[in-house]
């Protein structure tokens, strides 16, 4: 047996007797991070701006395809409302996984599918997105979007 074996064994220990307390914050975690996203998403098809922000740290960042990434409530509200002023979405979230990463940072990995109305034309077509959210937990203990990132699963348009 060498030395580093009852280090090992100690460590290891120390994590099992860890675990429940860990499950039950990444339970509470993917609760709430769970409530947030269905909420994210109602208020994306529903076209509520307000929401939406309310959804967002106060530095929060929204980096859509192919634009610039907007930083900070101000901007955020702008890119928004420009958003549904474009385009009117259907879509439904699926939660691929929720990773805790400390108890003041997660993020949720998922994708998205349904239709998107092009508002100028009446136009619709597929939609379909992976992404990526990272949320911060606030001072008040309440989660937010950090960051929102996401990608077309869609084939390029002709």
């Amino acid at each position: 047996m060498s030395h580093k074996t009852p280090t090992i064994l100690i460590a290891g220990a120390a994590l099992a007797l860890s675990t429940p307390a860990l499950a039950g914050q990444s339970d509470e975690t993917r609760a709430a991070i769970t409530g947030l996203l269905d909420t994210y998403e109602t208020a994306l098809n529903a076209q509520d701006t307000d929401t939406i922000i309310r959804l967002y740290a106060e530095d929060g960042v929204f980096m859509p395809q192919h634009s610039s990434a907007q930083v900070g409530t101000a901007a955020l509200q702008a890119a928004y409302l420009g958003v549904f002023e474009a385009i009117t979405l259907n879509v439904d979230f699926a939660i691929d996984e929720i990773v805790s990463l400390s108890d003041q940072w997660a993020f949720a990995r998922t994708h998205s599918l349904g239709t998107v109305t092009i508002n100028a034309t009446g136009e619709s077509a597929p939609e379909g997105n992976n992404e990526l959210f990272l949320f911060h937990r606030d001072a008040d203990g309440a989660w937010k979007i950090a960051r929102y990132i996401f990608s077309t699963t869609n084939p390029p348009r002709s």
